[in-house]
């Protein structure tokens, strides 16, 4: 017995649902994915003979790269402005609720970063201010 296939009786594979179902996966994926708030800053700090060692948990760390660009807790400013750096320092030491302030600084930062983020710091009227340094034997930070 033979069975003829019209051109009605065929079947087409629609791509449709399939193409529904990979974005709904897209969009879900893109929902449900954290991104590291910390970014992974490679600063090298300037040499200190006699550093101490702080652990205090409660401060808000602003890192300077070498080329003065500013990180508050990881996350970028958008520019290098003083008002900028005031505004963004003044929002996260308000919603800490803290008045100390960890200042990590490249070794090859130009010195006027340091002294915008002083700056910054004392129109706050934050007086709690320190600069991380490394000790002669560690270079790993």
């Amino acid at each position: 017995m033979k069975f003829s296939l019209d051109e009605d009786d065929r079947t087409d594979v629609s791509l449709t649902p399939l193409i529904d179902v990979v974005f709904l996966l897209l969009i879900f994926f893109m929902v449900t994915t954290t991104f590291n708030q910390h970014a992974n800053l490679r600063v090298e700090l300037p040499d200190a003979s006699n550093a101490v060692q702080s652990n205090e948990e409660n401060k808000v760390e602003v890192i300077i790269d070498k080329n003065g660009q500013y990180f508050i807790d990881g996350t970028s400013l958008l520019d290098q402005q003083s008002r900028t750096l005031v505004t963004a320092l003044g929002k996260v030491v308000k919603d800490r609720n803290t008045e100390k302030i960890l200042i990590r600084a490249d070794a090859q930062a130009p010195h006027q970063s340091v002294v915008s983020v002083m700056d910054a710091a004392g129109k706050l009227g934050l007086t709690q201010i320190s600069i991380a340094t490394s000790s002669g034997q560690d270079s790993s930070n």
